[in-house]
């Protein structure tokens, strides 16, 4: 297959098949091709030198708003699947879906926004993730309020996107009534509610204990003393996590676990008819879901350290190996812990 190009490519051919009859190699091929491309037989002029061009003027060269961008766009991705499967739930009556829909979607959210961010910013998607990096050491605590911003505007831009697609089956669902309470209320799409019986009490701790078991689960992961996970296995790992989590601990208030997943689409739903009585239902309790999950996220990390990473055996600088031995190379190391070195030392994660 031969495909001609521009006028100047063209030209460029006959410059060239002209230089091969007279028994000449030109120097360079005028109009180089990838060589991927080169295989199908297609000729054609390369665009690499302008997409270089763009990628020099788009090309954000400031680390930490490279790393924002990388927070906000792993939230979009996050809540783009997790509300997009609460509004088909919700708005088909559950018969396109059901309450395990929505957690298996904010699952597949939380994978690919991992896979899709951790190599700029560590795909943290939380701001009590970030906060409790930062109690940790391993995240600075520079980052800590633009990270949650990113992470917010990420939320509420998802939930925008959702909200346009499923406009229509919204109003349908609502009879063009945005309302919090009833039965055809429509704001639990976005974001988390109590259920009627439950207290305010019940609130907090259900959101705290979620929270730590999600930072109880994830830390291990990477973490060089333990048992660590492949790097590109943490995303589905997490994924998991976040399954039983949301299948075990969500039916009291939404199982938010994530102060942007909630603020980023309440914000949303504030602007978008649904008004301020998405801040002041149920006795304002908005509050909950936006700082109960901050205290679980430090609850957790302390309990990491003090049950589990402290106790863990150092990792010898240069151990023995032992070329005729059966044993596992991990019972080279297990020995105990040395005194004089405590605290942890656990390698920047990517989550």
């Amino acid at each position: 297959m031969h495909i001609d190009g521009t006028e100047g490519q063209v030209q460029a051919n006959k410059q060239v098949f002209g230089m091969k009859e007279r028994g000449q190699v030109p120097d360079k091929d005028p109009w180089p091709v990838a060589p991927e491309v080169r295989k199908m037989g297609v000729k054609g002029p390369s665009f690499k030198p302008q997409m270089e061009g763009v990628k020099r003027t788009l090309r954000v060269t400031n680390p930490l708003a490279r790393e924002c961008l990388g927070e906000l766009m792993g939230t979009f991705i996050l809540l783009m699947f997790g509300c997009s499967a609460s509004a088909q739930v919700k708005t088909s009556r559950e018969t396109k879906g059901q309450y395990l829909s929505a957690n298996m979607a904010f699952s597949v959210g939380v994978m690919s926004a991992m896979y899709l961010c951790k190599g700029v910013s560590g795909a943290h998607l939380n701001p009590a993730v970030t906060l409790s990096f930062c109690s940790l050491g391993r995240v600075p605590w520079v980052k800590l309020l633009p990270y949650s911003l990113c992470q917010v505007l990420g939320a509420y831009l998802a939930s925008g996107l959702v909200f346009l697609v499923y406009y229509d089956a919204i109003m349908d669902f609502s009879g063009g009534n945005l309302t919090v309470y009833g039965a055809n209320e429509t704001a639990s799409i976005f974001a988390t509610y109590p259920s009627e019986h439950l207290s305010l009490s019940s609130s907090i701790l259900d959101q705290v204990v979620g929270t730590a078991m999600l930072m109880l689960c994830i830390l291990p992961l990477d973490d060089q003393k333990n048992s660590p996970a492949p790097d590109a296995l943490i995303p589905p790992i997490v994924a998991v996590v976040v399954l039983g989590i949301g299948m075990s601990m969500s039916s009291n208030c939404g199982g938010a676990i994530n102060p942007a997943r909630d603020l980023g689409p309440r914000l949303l739903t504030l602007t978008a008819g649904w008004g301020t009585e998405v801040f002041t239902c149920y006795n304002y309790w908005f509050w909950v879901p936006m700082m109960a999950p901050l205290l679980g996220g430090m609850v957790g990390s302390g309990m990491y350290l003090v049950f589990i990473a402290w106790h863990l055996p150092d990792l010898p600088t240069n151990p023995p190996i032992d070329s005729s031995s059966t044993k596992p190379t991990t019972e080279v190391w297990k020995q105990p812990p040395a005194p004089e070195k405590e605290g942890v030392e656990l390698k920047t994660a990517v989550f």
